[in-house]
């Protein structure tokens, strides 16, 4: 329970507009994200009004949409670093561009794909899990038979179907900062986030099964340093701008089975 009576744990002092953006967020989650905004206020009192009145990623009160899967739904917890540092990008999502829509163009992976590294490489080593790709051969020529066989082997179309996807097989889409400002080091702002972050994965420990962290880059690797992750299992590899990412092979191994390119 929260002390009221102290202003620096006092719920009221988060300001409205973070609160209001717990809307988005599914009622499971409603007492442990605040709990996790009431620890931020306790360690850094002044960082939530400030970012209240700064331009920050993502927009339109998504902050909190990472949480729309229930609680006790989330099997994985899939960790990126921050949002995509672009209001058309920035979703409030780990990894799901808001600016892609189609995932295949007649050529191969659509320019919205190309353009966003992380999004494409991971749909690669998808591809390469899924053993429609060759680790050694995953330029355009290759590609293209794969995208024009899309619209007639069941493959998903849309990266929105990606997401579903993702959430059917219970992961939490969570960056480890769940703000991008362009005068702010991104590593600052993880820093801010770690009570935050404790919060969630303390909730999560009381899950009747511990969800696999699965961690990409360095920004989200510093969450093994989070006392409260240390009972999960994990699974690390290189940020997926990295073009090795397309072949790491725990990856291949963990998403292979799940078939996400595939409609269900």
């Amino acid at each position: 329970m929260s002390d009221t009576t102290n202003p620096a744990t006092n719920p009221a002092t988060i300001p409205a507009a973070i609160l209001d953006a717990l809307k988005l967020a599914d009622p499971s989650w409603r007492a442990p994200l605040q709990a996790g905004l009431e620890a931020m206020m306790r360690a850094t009192p002044g960082y939530l009004p400030a970012l209240a009145q700064d331009d920050y990623l993502p927009t339109g009160g998504r902050l909190f949409a990472a949480f729309a899967l229930p609680l006790e739904q989330v099997r994985y917890v899939l960790v990126g670093e921050g949002p995509y540092p672009r209001p058309e990008s920035a979703t409030g999502v780990c990894f799901m561009d808001g600016a892609v829509g189609a995932l295949w163009s007649d050529t191969g992976l659509s320019k919205p794909v190309n353009r966003a590294t992380s999004l494409r490489n991971f749909m690669k080593m998808l591809l390469v899990a899924d053993g429609r790709l060759s680790v050694d051969d995953t330029g355009g020529a290759a590609l293209a038979p794969i995208a024009k066989a899309a619209g007639t082997d069941g493959s998903i179309a849309l990266l929105s179907e990606l997401q579903d996807n993702l959430l059917a097989e219970g992961f939490l889409l969570l960056n480890a900062s769940l703000v991008f400002r362009k005068h702010v080091a991104p590593i600052a702002d993880a820093r801010a986030w770690v009570p935050f972050q404790q919060a969630v994965f303390a909730a999560l420990a009381g899950c009747a099964v511990k969800p696999t962290l699965v961690l990409w880059g360095k920004i989200a690797e510093q969450l093994k340093k989070v006392p409260e992750t240390a009972g999960f299992p994990q699974i690390h590899a290189e940020h997926p701008y990295n073009l090795s990412f397309i072949g790491h092979e725990g990856m291949q191994r963990l998403f292979g089975p799940m078939h996400l390119l595939r409609r269900r």
